[in-house]
C-alpha cells in the first residue's frame, strides 16, 4: 500500500482528448438516440445543437477553473473552495452517484446490443464478468487505463466517420437509397414532420440529449493526473465540443435520411437498425459490434471518474478515510472497488427488470447529470468573485450571460421530465436524492 496517497501524472494529452470523448460517445448516441429520433423526427438535429451550444458553455466554466487550478476532485475541489463545503460536499457525492449510475447503463447496454447476435444471453452474468475485468485493468496503472481507453475510444470515433463517409457515399452514389433519401429530404420538409411531435416532442429529446452529453467533465477530472493540463485541458475543450457537435449532428442528418425514422425500432441501435433495413447487413454487424465498444469506452471512462471523485472526497475527509488510500501503482484501488462494488447494483437491476433496466437508470443518470452541471456553473461565477481576473489565463464566453442561459435550459430540462412517464419519477425523487446526502453531510461534519 502507497502512503503518500498521490494520484501519478502520467496522463497525456492525447489522453484526455479521448478520455473525455470516452465518457461522452456511449449509450446516449448509440442506443438512446433511436428514442429521440421516434419522440420528435428530424428535428433532432435542432436538439444536439441546443444541447451543444448548452455543453460548450458549461465545458467553458468547468475549463476556466480546471487551467487555474487543476485538481483530480475538479467541481467538487472548486465547489468547496469558492462557494461552501456543503455545496462541495453535494456536488462530490452527486457526481460519483452519477457517473456510477452511467456505469450501470453502459453494462446494460451492452447486453442489448449483445441481444443482436445472442438472443436469451443473461444480461446480469454479462455485467458481472465485463464488471470484474475493467476493475481489474484499471487496478494496474493509470497508463494502462488511459492508453486503453485511447484505442477504445479511438475505434469508435473512426467508425462513426466510417458510418458518415459510407452513408454519403450510399445517398449520392447508390441509386435505390439516392431516391428514397431524396423522398425522405422532401417530406421532412413539412413541419408536422420535421417536428413530428410538436412541441411536447421535441423537449422531450431534449431529456435524452442531456443524457447524451453527460461526461464531458471528464476532463476535469484527469486533469489532476495530466502531464501539462494548462495546455491539454484548453485543446481538449475546443476539439471535443467540435467533434461531439460534428458526430452527433452528421449521424443524425445520415440516420434520418437513409431511412424513414418512423420505421426505426426503438429497442435497437440506429446504426445498426438502419444498415440493416436499408440491407446492408455487414454494415449492421460491424456497426452493433462498434456499439458495444463504444459502451464499454464510456463504461471505462466513468468507472475511472467515478473512483477519482470518491478519492478526492475522501482526501477533503468528506468520504472514509480509507478510500484515500493509494496502491503501489498509485492507483485509489479503495475507492475503485467500492465504485465497482456499488456498481453491482446494475447486476441486480439487470435480473429483476431485464426489459426496463436502461430506461430506469438512464432517467436517474440524467437528474445527477443536471445537478451537476447547475453546480459547475454557479460555482464559476463564485470562482469570479475570488480570483483577479486578470489571472485567468482561459476564460468563459459572454460571462454571465451565458452561464444564466445554460442554467436556465437544464430546468426547462427537469421541467420537462415531470411530463414524460418514464422519467417523472426519477426528478421526483431527486429532491429526496438531496435531502439524504444534506443528511450525511452534517453527520459527517459533526464527526470531524
Amino acid at each position: 500500500m502507497n502512503n503518500n496517497n498521490k494520484l501519478d501524472n502520467k496522463l497525456k494529452n492525447r489522453h484526455i482528448q479521448m478520455i473525455a470523448l470516452g465518457g461522452v460517445i456511449g449509450t446516449g448516441l448509440f442506443f438512446g438516440a433511436a428514442k429521440s429520433i421516434q419522440s420528435t423526427g428530424p428535428s433532432i438535429i435542432l436538439s444536439y445543437l441546443l444541447g451543444g451550444l448548452v455543453i460548450y458553455i458549461i465545458m467553458r466554466a468547468l475549463g476556466e477553473m480546471t487551467v487555474y487550478s487543476p485538481s483530480s476532485g475538479a467541481f467538487s475541489d472548486y465547489a468547496s473552495s469558492y462557494v461552501n463545503k456543503y455545496t462541495g460536499f453535494i456536488a462530490g457525492w452527486n457526481a460519483w452517484f452519477e457517473y456510477s449510475v452511467v456505469c450501470m447503463v453502459e453494462l446494460t447496454a451492452v447486453t442489448f446490443f449483445l441481444d443482436y447476435w445472442i438472443p436469451g444471453l443473461p444480461h446480469w452474468a454479462v455485467c458481472l464478468g465485463l464488471l470484474v475485468i475493467f476493475t481489474s485493468i484499471q487496478l494496474i496503472s493509470v497508463k494502462m487505463f488511459g492508453e486503453f481507453e485511447f484505442w477504445f475510444a479511438g475505434i469508435k470515433v473512426l467508425a462513426i466517420m466510417a458510418m458518415i463517409f459510407f452513408s454519403a457515399y450510399l445517398v449520392v452514389f447508390n441509386p435505390r437509397i439516392h431516391a428514397n433519401a431524396v423522398e425522405n429530404i422532401q417530406t421532412y420538409q413539412s413541419l408536422d414532420v420535421f417536428f413530428a411531435s410538436g412541441l411536447k416532442g421535441f423537449l422531450f429529446s431534449l431529456a435524452i440529449v442531456t443524457f447524451s452529453f453527460g461526461g464531458t467533465e471528464f476532463i476535469s477530472i484527469a486533469a489532476g493526473e495530466a502531464e501539462n493540463p494548462k495546455k491539454s485541458i484548453p485543446q481538449a475543450v475546443r476539439g471535443v465540443v467540435v467533434r461531439i457537435i460534428l458526430f452527433y449532428v452528421l449521424t443524425m442528418v445520415a440516420i434520418v435520411c437513409l431511412y424513414p425514422f418512423k420505421k426505426l425500432d426503438a429497442n435497437v441501435s440506429p446504426f445498426v437498425d438502419v444498415f440493416k433495413q436499408v440491407g446492408i447487413n455487414g454494415a449492421a454487424m460491424v456497426m452493433n459490434a462498434v456499439a458495444i465498444t463504444a459502451a464499454l469506452s464510456a463504461f471505462n471512462s466513468c468507472l475511472y471518474a467515478a473512483s477519482r471523485i470518491l478519492y478526492s472526497l475522501a482526501r477533503n475527509n468528506s468520504a472514509p478515510a480509507i478510500l484515500a488510500k493509494t496502491n503501489k501503482s498509485n492507483i485509489p484501488s479503495k475507492a475503485l472497488l467500492f465504485t465497482s462494488f456499488m456498481v453491482l447494483i446494475s447486476v441486480a437491476v439487470n435480473y429483476i427488470f431485464p426489459e426496463k433496466a436502461i430506461m430506469y437508470l438512464l432517467t436517474i443518470a440524467t437528474c445527477s447529470i443536471i445537478i451537476c452541471w447547475m453546480i459547475i456553473l454557479i460555482t464559476q461565477i463564485n470562482f469570479r468573485k475570488h480570483i483577479d481576473i486578470s489571472k485567468i489565463s482561459y476564460r468563459q464566453i459572454l460571462f454571465p450571460y451565458s452561464n444564466v442561459f445554460a442554467m436556465f435550459f437544464l430546468a426547462v430540462v427537469m421541467f420537462i421530465m415531470l411530463w414524460i412517464d418514464d422519467m417523472r419519477w426519477s426528478v421526483i425523487v431527486t429532491p429526496i436524492w438531496l435531502f439524504i446526502l444534506s443528511i450525511f453531510y452534517l453527520l459527517t461534519k459533526k464527526k470531524s
